[in-house]
């Protein structure tokens, strides 16, 4: 089993930047693709980010693509998404995923494909 415990939401107005962090225990060496997913306000969930173990494979949703960048600290059992140039229309909770499977690309993007998933934080931007 894997716990995921995300972390570093808040209000920033727009144009502003935060930090979201996922803390990963537990198995975590079973878990080699980490994800990062958001749910806005009466939308469905939708992908964000993927990272692979190895912190070679990254892929981004259309959306975020030259604003936010997703790491992990292997060593710290730690993921992150840095998400710069913040928009009203990133507010939404933001919930961290690990997949037991090495996915990358297109398929990292499927929820149906994450088997862990952490209890979420909300990021608010004010225009």
């Amino acid at each position: 089993q894997v716990q995921l415990v995300e972390s570093g939401g808040g209000l920033v107005q727009a144009g502003g930047s935060l930090r979201l962090s996922c803390a990963a225990s537990g198995r975590t060496y079973s878990s080699p693709t980490m994800g990062w997913f958001r749910r806005a306000p009466g939308k469905e969930r939708e992908f964000v980010a993927s990272i692979s173990w190895s912190n070679i494979s990254t892929y981004y949703a259309d959306s975020v693509k030259g604003r936010f960048t997703v790491s992990r600290d292997n060593a710290k059992n730690t993921g992150y998404l840095q998400m710069n140039s913040l928009k009203p229309e990133d507010t939404a909770v933001y919930y961290c995923a690990a997949a037991r499977a090495t996915i990358s690309g297109l398929l990292s993007a499927d929820e149906n494909r994450y088997d862990y998933w952490g209890q979420g934080t909300q990021v608010t931007v004010s225009s």
